[in-house]
């Protein structure tokens, strides 16, 4: 006979290990790599727009062109990863299913890690992309992409930030962000493999 604190102890495992899966439906990759969306929100249009209008803020040398482009990949891509990863919500449990073997990808550096590959990929002219980092080798350090004008300092960039808010894309200035004080991770273009 199981008892109510076995039961609800079993609803408690259950509901744990499988957390609030976060999916999205409505996307995938074309054969050459580029995300779409068959539907978007009202909400993601408008983050589309805000960051592309935040992109062309940074210099009057980035091209509206690539400012869409980059935008909608920003946005629509970690919805991509979003299923790819098996995510679920909040990012801290995705984070203990990572590091405990539940899940394979997911933590904030490997969110960072995809979106870099795939935005860097696409060789834009008038905008590059590199990574910060917080709180280096303590218990919250986090991770983030950066998209910044072609030359320009880190620091004058935005972040990209997919793992925030589980997929849906977290973005303001480096020097905006409430929540983190940021700094350029040296060793990140070893860690992409690119020397």
């Amino acid at each position: 006979m199981i008892t109510a604190f076995r039961l609800m102890l079993l609803l408690f495992i259950v509901s744990f290990t499988t957390g609030c899966t976060v999916n999205f439906k409505n996307v995938g990759l074309t054969n050459d790599g580029n995300a779409y969306a068959k539907s978007l929100t009202f909400d993601q249009k408008k983050s589309i727009k805000g960051l592309r209008q935040a992109i062309l803020q940074l210099d009057l040398s980035v091209d509206p062109k690539e400012a869409t482009d980059v935008a909608y990949n920003a946005v629509v891509y970690p919805m991509y990863l979003t299923n790819k990863y098996n995510l679920v919500w909040p990012p801290s449990l995705q984070n203990i299913f990572v590091n405990s073997g539940i899940r394979q990808r997911g933590l904030c550096y490997q969110w960072t890690t995809d979106m870099l590959k795939h935005l860097r990929a696409k060789n834009y002219r008038t905008v590059d992309f590199t990574w910060t980092i917080a709180n280096r080798a303590k218990h919250d350090e986090h991770n983030s992409a950066v998209v910044v004008a072609k030359g320009k300092p880190w620091y004058t960039g935005i972040l990209l930030d997919p793992w925030r808010n589980s997929g849906n894309l977290y973005w303001k200035r480096v020097t905006d962000d409430p929540k983190y004080k940021w700094s350029l991770y040296e060793d990140w273009k070893k860690k992409l493999g690119m020397y």
